[in-house]
């Protein structure tokens, strides 16, 4: 496809990444020409130099015959004119990141008054990562699928803990939960593992079922975590905004740390119910005077990753059970994990997978729709959930006469509001939504996982 990224920030730096190296014709366009000179050094892309809003610029980018447009500049009225002139211009598709707080319960008539396909939010995604990980706190990580029916946790094997030692298949018998592991991350290495394989103290693993058997599994091997109550947020952004609204609806009480006078009056009236602190959260006493020791989690969300870091680290010494830090610069996961900084976000790989299964389902949705994509073990398993039609090829064929590709696990079926984790028996119907686990490459559709039907 021919994809045209309008601003190469943070965002569009990573999306042009990801999907030039799955092989779309990728132009980006900047008005910065440092960064034009960086971008065509480092990435096999198209550059243009100048404002995305200018119809002589989009027509040079190719804008008149293009797939897609992103128009993910740092300015929300910049990114919706830009995919207005695009679409005037012949752009078939067009997303724009709109940020401000003011413009998310305008998302659809904006989205539908603007000819726009999609509208992403980059912090209020972020959000919506962090406080799935602050209802389950006893995951690294959670993802969701089907609107929250069914979810895929991380959770990392501790040295003498229950699960060291034991094969999957032993799993369901010995801790009485329908849960099913899908992935195992082992010495740098992502594994799709069978019924045979026997967990070891460091393994990282991905474990797929609906909240009630997470809840229950976790709570049989001694890991589960009382739920979370106290928040003290680091930093009064625009996720820090919509993190505190989530958090509120469920019930836990907010405090936010925030050094700017004039941003903190701003947040009174945002979030009126939150407690607000005027203050440096980098210095222990401010913290500590502001409830940090009575906090139940902490969450870093300033825009300095240095910042953020250290903070975390000390509040993590200070005994808060849960601690989220979010971090731009990705190659950091390896290092903070090694030091106890397990929870890690980063908005701009959220919206770049958002992106990944959209133009993905473009590309291809043959035998099933993609819904929802998420990348597993620092992006070397994809789990993809697809909606099944009547014309795939799995349906109505139990999973054990299915040959699959290799590296290819069906770690769900969602029939309605229920949660299949499947046997050699099941069936995928039409209707159902089927979620893949795959480390076999990127898949189109839902059809690519069969090699052969028997």
């Amino acid at each position: 496809m021919k994809i045209i990224i309008a601003g190469a920030g943070k965002i569009g730096y990573s999306v042009a990444a990801l999907l030039s190296e799955e092989g779309h014709d990728i132009t980006i366009i900047d008005r910065n020409p440092d960064t034009i000179q960086t971008l065509s050094n480092t990435l096999d892309v198209i550059c243009v130099e100048g404002s995305a809003t200018n119809p002589d610029i989009l027509r040079e980018a190719g804008a008149e015959k293009a797939d897609l447009l992103l128009a993910a500049t740092e300015q929300d009225e910049v990114n919706m004119i830009c995919g207005i002139t695009a679409r005037k211009l012949g752009t078939a598709h067009v997303i724009a990141r709109v940020r401000d707080p003011e413009y998310l319960h305008q998302t659809e008539f904006l989205r539908e008054a603007l000819g726009l396909s999609v509208i992403v939010n980059p912090e209020f995604e972020c959000a919506k990562e962090i406080s799935r990980s602050l209802r389950f706190p006893s995951a690294v990580r959670v993802d969701a699928f089907s609107k929250g029916s069914l979810e895929i946790v991380e959770h990392k094997v501790p040295e003498g803990g229950k699960l060291e030692g034991v094969a999957l298949k032993e799993l369901v018998q010995r801790f009485g939960a329908k849960v099913l592991v899908g992935v195992v991350e082992r010495s740098g290495e992502a594994l799709i593992p069978n019924g045979n394989f026997v967990l070891k103290a460091g393994d990282r693993l991905s474990i797929t079922g609906d909240s009630q058997e997470l809840r229950r599994f976790f709570m049989a091997i001694g890991q589960y975590k009382r739920p979370v109550r106290q928040v003290m947020i680091m930093g009064g952004g625009r996720s820090s905004v919509y993190l505190t609204r989530m958090l509120q609806e469920n019930g836990m009480d907010v405090t936010v740390v925030e050094q700017d006078r004039e941003r903190c009056d701003r947040l009174c009236d945002l979030i009126p119910q939150a407690h607000i602190v005027c203050g440096d959260a980098t210095r222990c006493d401010v913290l500590q005077e502001d409830g940090l020791s009575t906090a139940d989690a902490f969450v870093a969300l300033t825009g300095d990753d240095e910042d953020n870091i250290i903070t975390s680290l000390y509040a993590k010494s200070c005994g808060v059970e849960k601690v989220v830090v979010k971090v731009n610069r990705e190659y950091l996961d390896e290092i903070l994990e090694n030091v106890g900084l397990s929870s890690i976000v980063s908005p701009k790989e959220i919206v770049a997978q958002q992106l990944t299964r959209y133009v993905r389902a473009m590309s291809n949705s043959m035998g099933g729709s993609m819904e929802t994509l998420y990348r597993l073990a620092d992006g070397k398993v994809e789990a993809l959930e697809f909606k099944v039609s009547a014309s795939s090829a799995c349906v109505n064929i139990p999973l054990k006469d299915l040959k699959l590709r290799p590296n290819i696990l069906i770690s769900a079926i969602i029939r309605g509001s229920k949660s299949i984790i499947p046997d050699g028996n099941s069936c995928i119907l039409p209707g159902d939504h089927a979620v893949i686990v795959t480390a076999a490459g990127r898949l189109q559709n839902l059809d690519s996982i069969v090699e052969e039907i028997r």
